[in-house]
């Protein structure tokens, strides 16, 4: 008897250890595989030995594996290495981490609900935030960013994060609320969406043809033991008459190599960029650049480091329409945190010239930005960032740039339909706005995350145009002023709206006009604006008013014409002062003005009468052939009996002590003792001026 219980306790002592050394076995497993960032297999060894019930109250220390990947820009965080936890909570931890990684949001806030509510890993209350704001529970993620923002071991740089991703719980829950026309759905699965994942849509040959990434069954392989539906290959489909897209077709060798390749740009010049991951390192992640003829490649090769930088990734590449830069994602040295947007010059052959330069504050964070697309007609970058404040996960972006100062304006939020609480990436639009494409892993699917691809139809972008006319010399209203609007690109004529009583108008535009509008009305000088609406994405109110000045009874001095001595010819600065008042009379083309000259009044009267009659007309002579109508202009040579006034620095009429004003005539002049004082006085006389006489 006593014989049998020791042989049954031995036995007991056996299996424990057999199943103690199981769970290290698994555990073992899961830390290799974990290592080599490959999450799938690490977490069904992790969940094996989690199953195991031996030893789950064993304590060991809880950063015996150090998690690196937390997507923090600048440092790690700091942990207390001293500290223990027991098995199931580690276990626990790393595979929530795994599942985290894997974009498997619900298994990760499972996982995550535990170690939490432990308290061994601190920093965990932050991703169960992320996790929770993954799965549409804003409420809940809000409440658990705020534990975490108050706790004092929160990391400065989790910090920041939790209160960015916070900013953007608010916004999504304003977002559910708001009713927009935009459409989307999940592009056509017999086409676009087969296999285990599909993204990254991109125009080959304009408009007609689509290139696109997609692992699925038939790609290349380059033995039996690979599973193309495991490795990305870049695709294309053409457009077909009844508006369907054609069966997609695999780029094929050598464009397409044994690992995995996509997210492509054509250039329009027979050159396609696009990414290919290492099988063996697999944060190594390369642009490669392939040369094609009639649809037949090339052998691809790597870029050099000034877009590849050794040691980090480069990825999704984005050539502009015009071929002469190349967008692309880099954490490469020199970001400002996590992925970075990147240009850099190149050539119609694909080839880079000098250093790339990352897009700056505005457009990166110290989070990642990634899949850049610049539609060319709105000047607009779209991108995708967590770090902007997104709704969950990776959201869609888009930044105006101005092409005069050369800098990009504060990005906005695309909102919902298109933003989802999950991963939304690589938005690309027609010219127009109207339709486009972008990827998203919203939909649930095996392995907890899958890249779709979906269609989105864009609402109606409304930009309304609307002003007040003023009286520009005393700035009240001015009622009735007749505007005149004017395509600068000629498609459509010019048509006519008036100012209402109040001096108000109102007008909708269409997308991608450029307009010249003219204020006009009798009595007053007219005023213009110009309206470009190819910027603009969104409904848009825009403000124009007019400022019109009245029409004075006298004469207005036209500055800075000039001629040689005792002739009637123009120099060439006397040219360009009248190139304006072409500009001017181009714009009041409704006004006839006499062109008056006038000298001082030294020499005979016939002569001077004679010079300025000639000198008026050589400045007619000049607007006429510049191309103003000659019935708008009359010449008229005053000679010396229209003396000019006597104006003061305020440029107001110097008046005489009975009140009158003070004229240059000769005897006044005169008076004045010094040379030079006297030669200022009568270049004042000898002066060109205009008159609006009729209208």
């Amino acid at each position: 008897m006593m014989k049998s219980k020791i042989i049954c306790l031995l036995f007991l002592m056996i299996s424990g250890m057999s199943l103690a050394q199981s769970k290290k076995m698994y555990i073992y497993l899961g830390n290799e595989y974990f290592s080599k960032l490959d999450y799938a297999n690490a977490v069904e060894q992790y969940k094996l030995a989690l199953s195991d019930s031996v030893s789950r109250s064993t304590m060991t220390y809880p950063y015996e594996i150090q998690v690196t990947n937390q997507k923090l820009s600048k440092s790690k965080v700091e942990v207390d290495t001293s500290l223990k936890v027991t098995m199931e909570e580690y276990l626990h931890h790393h595979i929530a981490w795994c599942y985290f990684r894997l974009h498997d949001y619900p298994n990760a806030e499972k996982h995550l609900k535990n170690t939490v509510e432990e308290k061994a890993y601190p920093h965990d209350s932050y991703f169960l935030a992320q996790s929770y704001m993954n799965n549409s529970k804003y409420d809940e993620a809000i409440s658990q960013f705020e534990d975490y923002i108050r706790s004092p071991q929160a990391d400065d740089e989790l910090l920041h994060a939790a209160q960015v991703a916070m900013t953007g719980c608010y916004l999504a829950k304003e977002e559910i609320e708001k009713t927009r026309e935009i459409s989307v759905k999940m592009a056509d699965t017999a086409v676009f969406n087969r296999g285990t994942a599909n993204f990254a849509t991109m125009y080959f040959d304009k408009d007609q043809k689509l290139m696109f990434t997609s692992a699925r069954t038939g790609g290349v392989i380059l033995n039996e033991k690979q599973q193309s539906e495991y490795l990305c290959d870049l695709y294309w489909v053409s457009l077909n008459e009844d508006s369907t897209w054609s069966a997609p077709t695999n780029f094929g060798r050598p464009l397409n190599s044994a690992q995995n390749d996509g997210a492509g740009s054509f250039n329009n010049n027979n050159v396609i960029f696009y990414t290919r991951w290492s099988e063996e390192k697999k944060t190594e992640q390369n642009i490669y650049l392939a040369r094609m003829m009639d649809m037949k490649f090339f052998e691809a090769y790597k870029l050099d480091s000034s877009v590849n930088y050794p040691g980090y990734k480069s990825i999704q590449p984005y050539v502009s329409m015009d071929g002469r830069t190349l967008y692309f994602s880099s954490n490469r040295p020199g970001g400002l945190g996590g992925m970075d947007i990147w240009k850099i010059a190149i050539d119609s052959a694909g080839n880079t010239h000098g250093q790339p330069e990352n897009l700056g504050s505005l457009i990166n964070s110290d989070q990642d930005e990634v899949t850049p697309f610049f539609h060319e007609v709105s000047s607009t970058l779209f991108f995708s960032s967590n770090g902007h404040g997104s709704i969950g996960g990776l959201d869609i972006f888009k930044s105006h740039y101005d092409r005069e100062t050369e800098a990009f304006s504060v990005p906005s939020n695309l909102g919902m339909p298109i933003n989802s609480s999950r991963d939304d990436a690589y938005m690309m639009w027609d010219s127009r706005l109207s339709k486009g494409f972008f990827s998203s892993d919203r939909e649930p699917c095996n392995g907890g995350s899958c890249y779709d691809i979906y269609e989105v139809v864009n609402e109606p972008i409304h930009i309304y145009l609307s002003g007040y006319s003023y009286n520009k010399e005393t700035e009240e209203i001015l009622p009735n002023v007749k505007l005149t609007f004017k395509d600068v690109r000629g498609v459509f004529p010019p048509y006519n709206i008036v100012t209402d009583s109040n001096g108000y108008y109102e007008r909708e535009l269409n997308y991608g006009v450029e307009l010249f509008i003219k204020g006009q009305k009798i009595n007053y000088f007219a005023d213009a604006t110009s309206v470009n609406t190819n910027s603009i994405t969104q409904t848009t109110s825009i403000t124009r008013d007019f400022y019109l000045k009245p029409i004075p009874q006298e004469e207005i001095e036209i500055e800075g014409i000039e001629y040689d001595f005792n002739s009637d010819k123009l120099r060439p600065a006397s040219q360009a002062v009248l190139d304006k008042l072409f500009d001017f009379l181009e714009l009041n083309n409704n006004i006839i003005v006499e062109i008056n000259s006038h000298t001082d009044a030294r020499g005979k009267d016939a002569y001077n009468l004679d010079l300025s009659q000639r000198r008026a007309k050589s400045c007619v002579d000049y607007l006429v052939s510049k191309g103003i109508d000659p019935s708008r202009l009359i010449p008229k040579g005053y000679g010396e009996t229209q003396p000019n006034q006597l104006y003061g620095p305020d440029k107001k009429p110097v008046l005489d002590a009975e009140g009158n004003p003070v004229l240059l005539v000769e005897s006044y002049i005169n008076t004045f003792k010094v040379k030079a004082e006297r030669e200022v006085l009568h270049q004042k006389n000898r002066r060109t001026s205009f008159k609006v006489i009729n209208q």
